[in-house]
């Protein structure tokens, strides 16, 4: 039996699973590059996703 994963306690854990959920949605489509968070009195306010193209020599 699956039990459901308990509900955050408050808006600050919300935010932090949110977070993670975005981080992991940005790192999911990347093969190469840099993923950066900005964070302002302990929150994340923004995600930067700077992806690489490799391309093989001729």
């Amino acid at each position: 039996m699956n039990t459901p994963p308990a509900a955050p306690r408050n808006d600050a854990e919300r935010h932090l699973d949110e977070s993670i959920a975005s981080v992991r949605e940005a790192l999911a489509g990347l093969r190469y590059g840099n993923v950066s968070l900005t964070i302002h009195e302990g929150r994340v306010v923004q995600i930067d996703v700077t992806e690489k193209k490799r391309f093989k020599p001729n």
